[in-house]
């Protein structure tokens, strides 16, 4: 008379987020203890989104230039951290750090996006002339 649908299979949860919480924490007390709290914030927050930005394209981790463009992106955002003036504490981070870190994952997987077009295009043309 009615039809269930069977429940299906509970697959194991994925706990990605909490562990790039945990991994990028100790950023955050240094970067703190050195300087800081909303500097901390910023750091952790590149961080956290580089390392979120590395994980949607893992799959290039083999490349050289791939760690390369990591390495200038995170060296320029070194000083974004350290030298420009954080809000301090008038208004709440949400509201200056969410669309700052938004723009940065979009900064930097567009940056990635870029090179693999670019670099990945030059590296099967000279393939093709090894062939």
């Amino acid at each position: 008379m009615f039809d269930y649908e069977s429940p299906k299979p509970k697959e194991p949860v994925d706990y990605t987020g909490l562990k790039l919480a945990a991994l990028v924490a100790p950023v955050f007390f240094l970067v703190t203890f050195l300087y800081n709290a909303d500097a901390g914030l910023a750091a952790y927050m590149v961080v956290g989104v580089m390392i979120f930005a590395i994980k949607i394209r893992w799959h290039l981790r083999k490349h050289i230039w791939f760690w390369a463009i990591i390495a200038v992106i995170l060296a320029l955002h070194v000083p974004l951290v350290f030298m420009v003036r954080w809000p301090q504490g008038h208004a709440p981070t949400i509201f200056y750090a969410m669309p700052i870190g938004i723009a940065d994952f979009l900064v930097i997987s567009g940056a990635l996006k870029f090179a693999e077009q670019l670099l990945s295009k030059n590296s099967s043309s000279n393939d093709e002339l090894g062939s």
